[in-house]
């Protein structure tokens, strides 16, 4: 969607002249297009909500209420049994393995949250763990989800494209897992799960590097082809020990391509509703940005440099330029090499600045979707030119959950 930024400034300027900086919005009309594009994509396959990525009750209530989204992923159990005791969705699946001994003892002794919570597993010792908080003959039957890996390993497995997830790689390891898990009192096995972030999370068309763009692109569809027949693979000798629920698979930056995969049921997406930095790195779809926060001009040290209070909040993952803040409204503001994004002040490179008054905003778009929210105990949600409602962020409602 092609964006006018300067339209957009003044609707965001207009919409918040009351606010004081920094705070973060999100565009309500961006949000919903977004999500709707994002279950086009999906071409009538479930999209689950990746909750890491929005973090905010509210808004994830408010994409579940549309057609084609289905249950939650969480990031972490804790998480998952408060969005389920609160009423978000009764399907959470929880991504990664758990350690956390209190919240399983929660999830163990109530039957209701056990029917809505889904572990994710890679290895016996976390069913281990599990029992040894509860023993399956104190509490009901639950759910679990196996990881299987999905980083390509050519050449004989002497090189590994994607991340460090699951030791299950295999379709004989999904296998062997399944029969441990069917095998033992105290659980159900009702998933599997494989994320490509190869390719649903690394952008095939890096700004300026179009040879590394190319290697992208071919390292991707190789990884893609090999990931097809493995998967498959996988949930024929998983669906030999249980009856599988769903088969989960992708990211906001795989949607279509996963979604195509006979093998998977359901994919899952969230960053593509806020449309942060990183996914402008995408040419088969890049998100309307949706989501902004807003820093105040508090110093104009030389012609050409204005300087913002605070605007610091960097994205987590290696540490390069794509994981820091990107100033974005007005256009052709830039970051200072020796200086970057700073916690308490961030100076700003560029003709425009040399316009910018005391007290004006400058609005930042964030690298990753949900880390946004770290930073603020509120969102204010904008339709129009006006706020139309402001919402707490998990942060403000006092959970930290990583």
């Amino acid at each position: 969607m092609a964006i006018d930024r300067d339209k957009l400034r003044d609707r965001l300027d207009r919409a918040t002249a009351h606010l004081d900086p920094p705070y973060a919005v999100v565009d309500l009309t961006a949000f919903d297009a977004n999500a709707d594009a994002l279950v086009q994509r999906a071409a009538g396959k479930p999209v689950r909500i990746a909750s890491k990525s929005v973090r905010v009750r509210e808004l994830l209530t408010r994409a579940l209420a549309r057609p084609g989204w289905r249950g939650v992923m969480a990031f972490t159990l804790p998480e998952a049994l408060w969005l389920a005791r609160s009423g978000v969705s009764d399907d959470v699946l929880v991504a990664y393995p758990t350690a956390d001994r209190r919240a399983l003892a929660e999830l163990a002794a109530d039957p209701a949250l056990a029917d809505a919570v889904t572990l994710m597993v890679d290895d016996a010792g976390q069913l281990d763990l599990v029992d040894q908080v509860c023993p399956p003959d104190r509490r009901p039957p639950l759910r679990v989800c196996l990881e299987l890996d999905a980083s390509w390993r050519p050449l004989g497995g002497r090189v590994h494209v994607g991340v460090r997830r699951s030791p299950v790689h295999s379709a004989g390891a999904a296998g062997s897992l399944a029969a441990a898990v069917a095998g033992r009192p105290g659980f159900r096995l009702v998933g599997l799960m494989s994320y490509e972030a190869q390719i649903a999370g690394l952008g095939d068309a890096p700004p300026g590097q179009a040879v590394l763009g190319t290697a992208i692109r071919v390292t991707q569809r190789g990884s893609y082809r090999e990931l097809l027949a493995r998967r498959a693979a996988a949930v024929a000798a998983v669906r030999e020990h249980a009856d599988l629920e769903f088969v989960n698979g992708g990211g906001t930056g795989s949607v279509a391509a996963t979604s195509a995969d006979p093998a998977v049921t359901e994919v899952t997406a969230g960053s593509g509703l806020y449309g942060p930095t990183l996914f402008d790195a995408y040419r088969a779809w890049r998100p309307t940005p949706a989501a902004f926060f807003a820093c105040a001009v508090v110093r104009r040290p030389a012609p050409g440099l204005a300087t913002v209070l605070g605007g610091g909040w960097i994205a987590s993952g290696p540490a390069a330029d794509s994981r820091l803040p990107r100033p974005w409204l007005p256009a052709g503001l830039k970051l200072l090499g020796a200086e970057g994004a700073g916690e308490v002040q961030t100076p700003l490179a560029g003709d425009v600045a040399t316009a910018l008054r005391i007290g004006d905003r400058v609005w930042f778009r964030h690298a990753k979707a949900g880390e946004l929210c770290e930073h603020v105990n509120e969102v204010h949600l904008v339709d129009g030119d006006s706020v139309v409602a402001t919402v707490p962020t998990y942060r403000g409602e006092g959970h930290a959950f990583l």
